[in-house]
C-alpha cells in the first residue's frame, strides 16, 4: 500500500493527487528544449534560402511558389495533428514531429529544381506544423498542472532558438556548403530530440481538467446542453485564433518589409535597416521572458489589452516616424507589445478545447503570418509602404478589443465547464 501511494504521487495526472514537482520540472525543461529546437532549425533553414535559390536556379517567382510548400504543409497538418494528439497523446506526437523536422531539414540541399524544392519543403512544412501544434498542446496541459502562466517562457525559448540559429547560420554560411550545414542541423536536431524526447516519452502529459469536464458533460449530459457548450467553446476558440492571426500578421509584415521601409522610405544605411527586424525580435524575446511575471500581476485579459495597445502605438510610430531611429524605437515597442499575445491566445484556446483548440488557434495564427507580407505588398502598391504598415497597428488594436470582448463572452456562469472557468480571466 505505501508503494501504491508513492506511485500515485509521482505519476502525472494520476488519481492519487497532483503530479510530483520534479516530474513537472523535467517536463517543462524538455518542452522548453523542443520550442528552442523548433526556432533553431527553422532559422537555420531560412538563412540558407539564398544559397538554395542559386543551387536550384529558381527565379524569384519560382522560389516563392516553392516556399508555399512550407505553408501548405504546415496549415494542412495543424488540424490533423490536433486529432493525433487527442488519440495518441501530445508527447509522442511532439517527439515524432521533432524527428521528421530534423530529417527533412537536410532535404532542400539535395534538390536541383524549383519543383523538387517545393516537394521537399512540403514535407518540412508538415513537420513544422506538426511539432508546433503538438508541443503547444503539451505546454497547455503542463501550464494547467503547474497552475502558473508560464506559456510565454516556452515561446521565449522559440525566439531565442531562432536568434541563435540565424546567428550561427550567418557565421557558417560563407564557410560551409548548404549540404554540410543542413546535414549538421539534422544531426543536432536528432541528438536533441533523442535527449529531450526521452523525458517526454517517460512522463505522460498531466491530465487536463477539460478531459474530465468533457466526460461529465458528454454522454451523460442532455443533448441541448452539450450542443450549447460546444457552440460557446468553438466561438471562443475562434476568437482567440483571430487574436493569434492579428499578432502573426505583424510578425510576418515586419520580417519581410521592415528593412525595406527603413532603407527606402527613411534613407537608412543597409546595415541599420537590417538591424530593424533584429531589434524587433530581441524586444519580443525580452517581452516573453518577462511574460509570466506580467500575467501573474495583470492577468490574461489585461495582458492582451495592454499588449495590443502597446503594439498599435509602437507600429504607428514605426510606420509614420520621420527618421530611422524613431522608427527603430517603434519597432522595439511593437515587439514588446506583440510578445505575449500569441502565447496567451494559444494557451486560452487550448484550455478551452485541448489539442483541437491549439490546432485551430495555431492554424489561424500561421495564416496571419502568411497573409501579412503579400497584403502589405498589395497595399504598398495601391497607397505607400508606410500607409500599408499601419495595418499592423490596426490589427494589434483589434487584438486588444477582441481580447476584451472574449473576456466578457467568457464570464463564468453556473453551466460553464471547468476549462471555461480556468481560461476566464480575473
Amino acid at each position: 500500500m505505501p508503494l501504491l501511494n508513492k506511485l500515485r504521487t509521482v505519476t502525472p495526472g494520476g488519481s492519487g493527487g497532483d503530479p510530483a514537482p520534479h516530474s513537472l520540472t523535467r517536463l517543462r525543461a524538455a518542452l522548453t528544449v523542443f520550442f528552442a529546437l523548433d526556432g533553431f532549425l527553422f532559422a537555420g533553414w531560412v538563412v540558407r534560402i539564398p544559397s538554395i535559390k542559386q543551387q536550384t536556379g529558381a527565379s524569384e517567382s519560382d522560389l516563392g511558389l516553392a516556399l508555399l510548400g512550407v505553408s501548405a504543409g504546415a496549415v494542412v497538418t495543424m488540424t490533423l495533428t490536433g486529432r493525433l494528439c487527442r488519440r495518441l497523446g501530445s508527447h509522442p506526437v511532439t517527439v515524432a514531429a521533432g524527428v521528421l523536422m530534423s530529417l527533412s531539414i537536410a532535404l532542400p540541399a539535395q534538390t536541383h529544381s524549383a519543383l523538387a524544392l517545393g516537394l521537399v519543403l512540403l514535407v518540412f512544412g508538415i513537420a513544422y506544423g506538426g511539432i508546433n501544434v503538438a508541443m503547444n498542446s503539451a505546454a497547455v496541459d503542463l501550464v494547467t498542472a503547474l497552475r502558473r502562466p508560464v506559456m510565454p517562457s516556452f515561446h521565449a525559448a522559440f525566439s531565442l532558438g531562432g536568434m541563435i540559429g540565424a546567428g550561427l547560420g550567418g557565421l557558417v554560411a560563407a564557410g560551409l556548403s548548404p549540404t554540410t550545414h543542413l546535414c549538421a542541423l539534422t544531426g543536432i536536431g536528432l541528438l536533441v530530440t533523442a535527449t529531450a524526447g526521452s523525458v517526454l516519452l517517460r512522463h505522460p502529459s498531466p491530465a487536463s481538467p477539460a478531459a474530465a469536464d468533457t466526460a461529465r458533460s458528454g454522454p451523460g449530459a442532455p443533448p441541448a446542453e452539450r450542443a450549447r457548450l460546444t457552440r460557446r467553446t468553438r466561438r471562443l476558440v475562434t476568437l482567440f485564433g483571430v487574436i493569434a492571426l492579428c499578432t502573426a500578421y505583424g510578425e510576418g509584415a515586419l520580417a519581410d518589409w521592415g528593412a525595406l521601409h527603413l532603407e527606402q522610405d527613411l534613407g537608412a544605411h543597409p546595415g541599420l535597416a537590417a538591424a530593424g527586424y533584429s531589434l524587433f525580435a530581441l524586444a519580443m524575446t525580452a517581452g516573453r521572458l518577462t511574460g509570466t511575471t506580467m500575467l501573474e500581476r495583470l492577468g490574461q485579459t489585461r495582458t492582451l489589452v495592454a499588449g495590443g495597445t502597446t503594439a498599435a502605438a509602437g507600429m504607428l510610430l514605426g510606420a509614420l516616424a520621420p527618421s530611422a531611429w524613431l522608427a527603430l524605437l517603434g519597432f522595439a515597442v511593437t515587439g514588446l507589445g506583440l510578445a505575449n499575445i500569441f502565447p496567451v491566445a494559444v494557451g486560452r484556446a487550448g484550455a478551452l478545447a485541448g489539442a483541437a483548440g491549439v490546432a485551430t488557434a495555431s492554424t489561424l495564427g500561421y495564416g496571419g503570418m502568411l497573409l501579412g507580407p503579400p497584403a502589405i505588398g498589395f497595399l504598398a502598391d495601391w497607397f505607400s509602404l508606410p500607409a500599408a504598415l499601419t495595418t499592423v497597428a490596426a490589427l494589434a488594436g483589434a487584438a486588444a478589443l477582441i481580447g476584451y470582448s472574449a473576456r466578457r463572452a467568457q464570464e463564468p456562469s453556473a453551466d460553464h465547464t471547468t476549462a471555461d472557468r480556468l481560461a476566464a480571466d480575473r
